[in-house]
């Protein structure tokens, strides 16, 4: 379906539904591009799940707590005229993190290769010889890929135009993250390190395409960085150029209703006011948008029968703590890997249970930016991945022993007499992603991304079930985390502008199916 055929320059009002990283980047391109654009947002803040939590001094991330591939979001901010370097203060991480396993050893992942392979030879020194192999695979890998990132796919006619015999071979669609790195490592610990990333996408690295091998290569080659007072931090720069550009950002505006003539858009309505619109961009939650905003008759391809068989990521048990006393023996980042990690990844997968020994994950910020806690204190994010809203976990009852569990845990990297030393907590449960951040069955980090959703089977950025409604973050292509997003409101927007006879704020290349100047540098390569 061909949503709108080069509409007249006056007809230029833009509705997005949703302030997150995508609804933000989408915005300052349309504005830019020459839109009138309105960003509705039902909360009092920007950034979607990469928002903040404050409290008595006590700074945390809502969700993504890192900054991966800066060099997207700087290719946006200089479409806008703007510095991202001036807009926000990026510190690389060094070491990215420390991985500890459950079942004995642990690694001080840093970009340093040397430095790196000597963090493996402790685990295994035949895997350390094998690191150089991976980046070149990985390096080749992500740069045969980068169309695929770069462009929209409406068509299985469009897959058929990229060159899969030269893909193929490279990306080889018919393996899992864990048995490509098999060709590399051979300690299942040094595997883990290059693997448990898929998490990224809330998905198993059993079962996750070997595509994704990409992931820890991205770290390696690119940096970790912290935006200094948090990624939340990235929102606000970008919000404050997009209003700069004359972008209307309204806050405290749940949508309630998307008024349609036919399957085209017209207006929205809050309980403010009606906003009319000459097409609109969806960057709240998809599936939650679709059932609740788009009548099920109006849909054909993403009807509510077909958007419940589709399968959704893990999603997170989190922990916001302001703690007395410093952390300074933990990294900005600490990941435990469970001892029995297949299983607990069967547990939230397929069997969908608590584990009583979960991995989980701690970022402890004010090690590297003391900003983010009052002098003496420590503000922990402590994530748990477990299974999306399932009827076998009633979260009104598990909430209470499941803290016990996560509590117990953090013992085991050092963090221990935790109650007595709470003066803040918060605690957000899959089934709060659901009822007070509106995520689709809490899964966190959206669609799956199996084979069977992605590419042109995913919803596209030019949603195929309506005209002139746009998508917008980890629900389209290309995926999810705050690169990929990114990448998807360079895509959407580039549609729009084309769409609409004007000239995309980053000139697309020739042809719709090559709709974005390259990202990746002269070298080529790369999540949250």
């Amino acid at each position: 379906m061909n949503n709108i055929s080069k509409q007249k320059n006056k007809d230029r009002k833009i509705v997005i539904i949703g302030a997150g990283p995508g609804g933000l980047a989408s915005a300052m391109l349309l504005a830019r591009a020459g839109f009138e654009v309105t960003v509705l947002e039902r909360r009092d803040r920007v950034g979607g799940r990469t928002s903040m939590i404050e409290q008595d001094g006590f700074v945390f991330d809502m969700g993504p707590t890192f900054f991966l591939y800066p060099e997207v979001l700087e290719a946006i901010f200089s479409a806008c005229g703007r510095s991202l370097d001036r807009e926000v203060e990026l510190l690389k991480l060094d070491p990215h993190y420390r991985l500890v396993f459950g079942e004995g050893g642990e690694i001080k992942v840093t970009p340093d290769i040397q430095r790196m392979k000597a963090e493996i030879a402790r685990l295994s020194h035949r895997d350390a010889s094998r690191l150089d192999d991976y980046m070149t695979d990985n390096r080749a890998k992500l740069k045969a890929f980068k169309p695929v990132l770069e462009q929209s796919f409406s068509s299985l006619r469009d897959v058929m135009r990229l060159p899969l015999m030269e893909l193929l071979p490279l990306i080889r669609p018919w393996s899992s993250v864990d048995a490509d790195l098999g060709r590399f490592f051979e300690d299942p610990r040094v595997r883990l390190a290059f693997t448990f990333q898929s998490k990224y996408l809330g998905m198993s690295p059993f079962k996750c395409p070997s595509l994704f091998t990409i992931l820890s290569f991205l770290e390696y080659e690119y940096g970790v960085f912290h935006p200094r007072g948090g990624c939340w931090t990235v929102m606000e720069a970008m919000a404050r150029v997009a209003r700069e550009l004359g972008v209307d950002i309204r806050l405290s505006e749940p949508v309630e209703e998307i008024v349609f003539a036919g399957q085209r858009p017209v207006a929205v309505r809050t309980p403010e006011a009606e906003y009319r619109c000459d097409a609109l961009t969806i960057n709240a939650d998809f599936a939650h948008a679709m059932t609740n905003l788009v009548p099920d008759g109006l849909r054909k391809r993403w009807t509510d029968r077909k958007i419940a068989r589709k399968r959704y990521s893990c999603s997170t048990y989190m922990m916001y703590l302001g703690l007395e006393g410093t952390c300074d023996h933990l990294h900005h980042h600490t990941i435990h890997l469970a001892e029995d990690y297949k299983n607990n990844l069967a547990d939230i997968e397929s069997r969908h249970r608590l584990s009583e020994e979960p991995s989980f994950y701690v970022c402890n910020p004010a090690v590297t930016d003391p900003s983010m806690a009052p002098a003496g204190h420590s503000s922990l994010y402590v994530l748990v991945p477990v299974t999306h809203q399932h009827p076998n976990v009633d979260w009104a009852l598990e909430r209470s022993r499941f803290r016990e569990t996560t509590l117990r845990q953090l013992a085991k990297i050092g963090v221990e007499d935790v109650e007595r030393r709470i003066r803040f907590e918060k605690v957000v449960t899959p089934s709060d992603w659901q009822s007070q951040l509106h995520v689709y069955r809490g899964a966190t980090f959206n669609l799956a991304h199996s084979w069977d959703q992605m590419l042109h089977l995913r919803p596209h950025n030019r949603f195929e079930d309506l005209d002139g409604v746009y998508l917008v973050g980890g629900g389209t292509h290309p995926g999810s985390g705050l690169p990929v997003i990114f990448e998807s409101a360079r895509i959407t927007a580039a549609l729009m502008a084309n769409d609409f006879g004007l000239e995309p704020a980053l000139a697309p290349s020739t042809g719709e199916q090559s709709v974005m100047p390259s990202v990746f540098g002269a070298e080529l390569s790369e999540a949250s």
